[in-house]
């Protein structure tokens, strides 16, 4: 049987840990491209000589240009500039929707038939940008946001409690930055309602955590931001789709009559399989959470608008 062959774009931190993860899973064989010369290269072949110390079986190939990465059934775009201290995601909307546009029209070129993960930020404006240049069904474009919010407030939660992360349970709504939604009320801990277990100003404040995940992290590290939970968020995915696993996860995904968004991609719960995102799934929101959720939406919407600036004139779309 062929392995799925899985091309990672921008060789950084999260793109060559989003290797590390893959090959360990041995998920299918692995092409990293990067701008850098000799960069992907020496990554690619420092990962396949740790294979015989790990025991994964897979091949890693370091390229500078998409030739050898003609065929892929998983294309993986990790490419743009990192946030920094001080800087939101809005800020890097003009920068990175020219290269992610640039990077998935060369991508697709040798990978027609491949399913697209967006991972580069901001996320919600560059899984637009991705869908925009490929040309490709909706379906086969997806964000990865959600499944890294979401391990995020179950590893705080599991941390308030004192449990496993393992028995936490949780599902978030919205785009991935301030504007999040995570959902208390769909989140259990080993099928107890977490507000049994955790008063409500605890609660708010691990909402809040998660909400600023990322910018803690970008503090602490003062000169980087986070990649090993954004790698495995994005091979968990890549998982899903690859094994045909019909995982349900919180992904940046095409809604249009869902929620009532009309054509966005928004983070909600879907099924992923072999052909992408397979299915949306549409839960019952009070209120609050609806307030919540249809502005998170607007913001996406925003950046959305903003993003259309910069996509390339002749666009497929």
């Amino acid at each position: 049987m062929r392995r799925a062959k899985i091309t990672i774009i921008g060789a950084g931190h999260v793109g060559a840990t989003c290797a590390h993860w893959a090959a360990a899973k041995e998920l299918g064989d692995i092409v990293l491209i990067d701008i850098v010369e000799g960069m992907p290269q020496g990554k690619a072949l420092d990962l396949y000589q740790a294979a015989p110390i790990e025991g994964f079986d897979v091949q890693l190939v370091g390229a500078n240009d998409y030739d050898a990465s003609a065929d892929s059934d998983l294309v993986i775009i990790t490419s743009g500039i990192p946030r920094k201290p001080g800087m939101s995601r809005d800020q890097l909307l003009e920068t990175n929707v020219k290269i992610v546009a640039d990077v998935t029209a060369k991508a697709v070129q040798k990978s027609p038939a491949a399913i697209l993960i967006v991972v580069s930020n901001p996320l919600d404006a560059m899984v637009y940008t991705a869908w925009q240049v490929s040309g490709f069904p909706p379906q086969r474009v997806v964000g990865q946001a959600g499944v890294l919010d979401t391990a995020r407030f179950r590893a705080f939660v599991a941390a308030e409690i004192g449990c496993s992360v393992e028995d936490v349970q949780t599902m978030l709504l919205g785009g991935h930055g301030d504007d999040m939604v995570p959902l208390p009320r769909y989140t259990s801990v080993a099928g107890i309602p977490v507000t049994q277990l955790i008063d409500p100003g605890k609660l708010d404040a691990i909402v809040t955590r998660t909400r600023n995940g990322g910018a803690e992290i970008v503090n602490l590290l003062k000169t980087g931001s986070a990649y090993y939970a954004p790698a495995a968020a994005t091979i968990a995915m890549a998982e899903s789709i690859i094994r045909d696993k019909h995982r349900v996860m919180p992904c940046a995904a095409y809604c249009d009559k869902e929620y009532k968004i009309g054509g966005y991609f928004v983070g909600v719960p879907c099924v992923l399989g072999r052909n992408g995102v397979e299915k949306i799934i549409e839960l019952e929101l009070d209120a609050r959470e609806r307030e919540m959720f249809a502005a998170s939406v607007e913001h996406v919407k925003e950046l959305c608008a903003a993003a259309k600036k910069y996509l390339p004139e002749q666009g497929p779309r």
